[in-house]
């Protein structure tokens, strides 16, 4: 059969048409495609051969139906976390080395938790990797109670579930230490207002604040660009600024950047402004942000140990896992104005 052919009968090719071209059985081809043994090397090449000619691919759902085991994992992410989408990649090389497949579930404002996680649910995943999740979704508590769940990013919104974060605490110190350093005492805090990451931030703002014996500063937005965007005309209808904003994320850090800086503010001279991840938007050469570090690879090998320790052993209990926070200093902070 040649690619002409197919496209003329105008359907998907099967093993029976990759038999047929390779000139061999049809458990033949499915043993060769299956990579088990008993085919000669000869059989094996004619049949792969075959299989690239025709355009044959294999039916992963009917393969998947046939199995008792889906080896897929579902990975539910916010979509335009650059962070995230970093943590996303490279579990999807590691699941891979360790025989699983990542099922995406980006979230977004229509695609929330009940919807990604009911669509995984029906591919049948066999566990979760969730960003900040939804704990209110049906859906969410029908996949704790029947498979492994990491909730990622925050605090587990469940006694069930394990968690990996970073250290918040640690991150939130390293920053305030940090400006303090730099002669820095009117420290603002834009963030707190979304999630239990959220209100774990805030909180460890509040805590580095007070133990230096300096007031705290909050204006309460989420994580986005426009969240920071709206922080810095906050602060700019204000008298007088801060000489410094911490940004809760390095997304709300860089609203908050392109806002004041369109206002006249320079940045570090007039205020320093911190974020929090240390991703791609932070690197970025005309932002240069300063920013708590999140390790991909430590969140990653995390949170497949977590998911591999409760398949092996659904009953062990659940852990919450802070992987270490550091600081990676750039352009964005300074020394404080007189």
């Amino acid at each position: 059969m040649t690619s002409s052919a197919r496209s003329a009968e105008g359907r998907r090719p099967t093993m029976r048409d990759v038999a047929a071209a390779a000139g061999v059985s049809q458990q033949t081809v499915s043993l060769v495609l299956r990579g088990e043994p008993g085919p000669s090397t000869a059989s094996r090449e004619r049949v792969r051969r075959a299989a690239e000619e025709i355009g044959y691919r294999a039916n992963v759902s009917a393969r998947l139906l046939r199995r008792r085991r889906s080896r897929l994992i579902g990975m539910l992410y916010a979509a335009g976390n650059t962070f995230e989408l970093r943590v996303v990649e490279r579990l999807m090389e590691r699941a891979a080395e360790a025989g699983f497949d990542v099922v995406l579930g980006p979230v977004t404002g229509v695609r929330t938790t009940e919807v990604v996680v009911s669509q995984f649910l029906e591919q049948r995943v066999e566990a979760l990797a969730c960003y900040n999740p939804d704990p209110a979704s049906p859906a969410l508590r029908s996949a704790i109670a029947s498979m492994p769940v990491v909730w990622m990013g925050e605090h587990a919104g469940d006694p069930r579930v394990d968690a990996v974060r970073t250290d918040d605490d640690r991150g939130l110190e390293l920053l305030v230490e940090h400006l303090v350093e730099r002669g820095h005492t009117r420290i603002a805090y834009a963030g707190g207002s979304v999630g239990i990451v959220g209100a774990d931030r805030a909180r460890a703002y509040r805590a580095a604040m007070a133990a230096r014996g300096l007031p705290t500063d909050e204006i309460d937005v989420g994580f986005g660009e426009e969240d920071g965007a709206r922080a810095a005309r906050d602060l700019l209808a204000r008298d007088e600024l801060p000489t410094a904003v911490i940004g809760c994320s390095d997304h709300c850090a860089a609203g908050l950047m392109g806002t004041l800086v369109r206002a006249g503010v320079r940045i570090p001279d007039d205020v320093s402004i911190t974020g929090y991840d240390d991703s791609d938007v932070a690197a970025l050469s005309y932002l240069d942000i300063t920013s708590v570090r999140q390790d991909v690879d430590l969140t990653v090998d995390a949170a497949l140990a977590a998911i591999l320790g409760r398949l092996a052993d659904p009953d062990a209990a659940p852990q919450d896992r802070a992987t270490a926070a550091s600081l990676t200093t750039r352009s964005s902070t300074g020394p404080a104005r007189a």
